[in-house]
This record gives structure tokens, sequence and C-alpha cells, in this order.
């Protein structure tokens, strides 16, 4: 009896609460990140803390319906097995998202110089249409010739300038290049 009240009820509420605050922190976590700034160290984030509690209710809970073990030796099965889970979230999940790259973008300066395929033809004084990979995906872009010569769908071609979203290309000749 905990509170007056049985195990089971402890380690529901507990698991309930938790998982509703984990809702609310889903979407409010923007607005509440600067709250939870006191202690600055990665392992007491909202995230682990609440997972913590999750994982060590329901542990506990569910050891509670199906064992005949003692409240005591459950309540350290619950905590020991949430703080391997958390640490295992922490090192595995949460420190590579944070190092991870934030953002996917780039600017058109990026591009210039890289290589590209031809996927629709360029006409002399006309436009076409270049796909520039990236490590982060393919970038399809509007091309037109440096040179005003046609330059036909698969070609290999390296991207000079961006003028106003428009790559300026030339063909790529890996031994001579010709601008």
């Amino acid at each position: 009896m905990l509170f007056g009240h049985s195990p089971e009820v402890v380690y529901g509420t507990v698991l309930v609460v938790s998982a509703l605050l984990t809702v609310v922190y889903f979407f409010l976590s923007d607005v509440l990140e600067g709250v939870f700034d006191v202690v600055d160290h990665p392992l007491f984030s909202p995230q682990l803390i609440l997972s913590f509690f999750i994982v060590g209710s329901a542990v506990g809970l569910l050891a509670e319906w199906y064992t005949d073990w003692s409240s005591g030796l459950i309540f350290g099965l619950s905590v020991g097995v949430a703080l391997a889970i958390v640490l295992l979230l922490h090192f595995f999940v949460f420190l590579p998202l944070r190092s991870a790259e934030a953002s996917l973008g780039y600017t058109d300066a990026d591009l210039e110089g890289l290589l590209a395929k031809v996927i629709v033809s360029v006409p002399p004084d006309g436009f076409g249409e270049i796909l520039i990979s990236r490590k982060s995906g393919a970038v399809a872009k509007p091309a037109k010739s440096v040179n005003h010569e046609p330059i036909p769908s698969g070609e290999d071609v390296i991207v000079v300038q961006m003028e106003n979203g428009v790559a300026v290309v030339a063909k790529h000749d890996p031994y001579h290049l010709s601008i």
C-alpha cells in the first residue's frame, strides 16, 4: 500500500499522467523549452524524464498483474528497466538526432560548381532542366547554356553560375572545360 492505494493503482496513475504530460509536451515543446533549461544536462530533458516514468510504471504495472513477486522487487525491476531503456533512448536516439544536420536547405551559391545531368534538353536560346544529385536528395533546376549551344538530354553538365534560380551550365568534359 502506497498512500493508501494498491501498487497497481499507483503504477496506473503514474502511467496515465506521464502519457498525458508527454502528449502536452509534444504539442507545447517550443513554448516550454525555456522552462526546462534550469539544469543544462541532456539526461535531464523532459523527453527522457517522461520516458522513464512511462516505462517504469508500465513495467511495474505489468509485473504486479502477472507475477507474485514482492512490491519492493517489482519496484526495483521497474526502475532498472526504465533506466536501461532511457539510457538506450538517450545514446541511440536523442544524441544522434541532436547532432544531425538541422536543415537540408541549400542556397543557389551551394549549387555552383556541381555536376548535373540534363533531363530536358537545353536549346541554344531557351531553357531546359537539369538534375543535381546531392547527399540530401536530388534537385531539379531550370537551366540555360552558357555558350548558347544546344545540350541534349542525358548529357553531363557543370553548373557555372546561378542566376535568379536558373542554372547557367556548360557541357562537362572531364579533360577540358571551355567556358
